[in-house]
């Protein structure tokens, strides 16, 4: 039988609604474009092209692995994240919406600055740090940090996709541990640290727990890294420095509290679309 682009689409999409997908219709779009190497903008115009049996193959491949619960993120080997198509593979948390909200905490406070340095501590991908970067001027430096040599290594990879290896570098940083004197100073620290308490990791969608463990284990009550880096990295921060942090749901007073107590002024949050208090954020003086 003679099948088009549309027919695999809306036969994929169909599939993928049946089992529970939430974002069907996307991921199949997706899916298929990524199948048959079609560029995303020129599906619509593509719909009439054939399918030929090995690429029909391909993506009835692709979508046993989505059934299975592969994160299609990890099968497309990319995402977007604040406009921008990033790489990522399972060495690196997915890049969400939710923290596109730590990337605007640090634009409102560093987009009138002409010059200065930020740091994008846990970076994975290297998505916040780079959003931030590519909507400032080039008088803004940053550096990518992470303990994962394999997340660093797409960390890189994506900087120089968006042309930024000649402002920022990455680094291999334990955020557990003392700041290293040789990172400099920073204007703005951004952090998404793992935040999930340990015991829920095996509660997780099956989705969520093919992302690093190492990624997501904040430790028995999900604070540990909310509790060290406000200490630590303190001295990583110029005068009048900021350090913000995404947190999880419920947390969002836990980690007032911990910035309270190490001394940083002015504490605030700020909501993500959802209205969810996602962002917390203190200055030192």
């Amino acid at each position: 039988m003679v099948r088009t682009v549309n027919d695999a689409f809306l036969d994929l999409r169909n599939e993928l609604r049946q089992a529970g997908v939430a974002g069907f219709q996307l991921e199949a779009k997706e899916l298929v474009c990524y199948a048959l190497n079609i560029p995303r903008e020129e599906f619509f115009n593509k719909r009439g092209m054939l399918v030929f049996e090995r690429d029909d193959q391909r993506i009835q491949r692709l979508k046993q692995q989505r059934l299975g619960g592969m994160p299609i993120q990890y099968i497309t080997g990319q995402w977007e994240f604040y406009s921008l198509p990033l790489e990522v593979t399972r060495d690196t948390l997915i890049p969400r919406a939710d923290t596109e909200t730590l990337v605007e905490a640090a634009l409102e406070t560093l987009q009138n600055r002409s010059r200065g340095r930020l740091l994008d501590l846990c970076c994975g991908s290297g998505c916040v740090g780079i959003a931030v970067l590519k909507n400032l001027t080039d008088g803004i430096s940053g550096v990518l940090a992470d303990k994962s040599s394999a997340a660093l290594h797409v960390a890189r990879k994506n900087l120089m996709r968006h042309y930024l290896s000649s402002r920022a570098y990455t680094v291999t940083v334990d955020a557990m541990l003392p700041v290293p004197d040789t990172l400099g100073k920073f204007n703005f620290i951004t952090c998404n640290p793992p935040y999930i308490p340990s015991a829920d990791i095996q509660t997780l969608d099956v989705e969520v727990r093919q992302e690093p463990v190492m990624a997501l284990d904040g430790g028995e009550d999900g604070l540990d890294f909310y509790r060290t880096i406000p200490r630590t990295f303190r001295t990583a921060l110029a005068p009048g420095g900021t350090l913000a942090f995404e947190v999880g749901i419920g947390q969002c007073y836990s980690v007032m509290d911990i910035l309270e107590r190490e001394g940083y002024k002015n504490i605030r949050s700020k909501n993500d679309l959802c209205g969810i208090e996602r962002v917390v954020m203190g200055t030192i003086e």
